[in-house]
């Protein structure tokens, strides 16, 4: 009986580009599972590299979205009610 040297089928490769998240909870939430699932060692080499590169987009996003909410923080703070534009 010969044995198969056919490699084991691998996962639907995932969008690094997925777009952004709906909330900045939800690119927290994602993220927290991207790094748990690097963490635990057992992706393929692929996958891993896809999910870093989701990852560091999701910081980036998350990063964006503070630093946005910073600035009307500030503007709060010197009594400048300004509108938003926060996309």
């Amino acid at each position: 009986m010969a044995r198969s040297t056919a490699a084991p089928p691998s996962p639907a490769p995932r969008d690094a580009d997925a777009g952004d998240p709906p909330s900045y909870e939800q690119a927290l939430a994602e993220l927290d599972r991207l790094v748990e699932q690097m963490e635990q060692g057992q992706l393929p080499l692929d996958r891993l590299l896809d999910d870093y590169r989701r990852g560091a987009q999701l910081l980036a996003w998350c990063r964006g979205r503070l630093e946005a909410v910073e600035a009307q923080v500030k503007l709060l703070e010197d009594g400048q009610l300004k509108p938003w534009s926060g996309a």
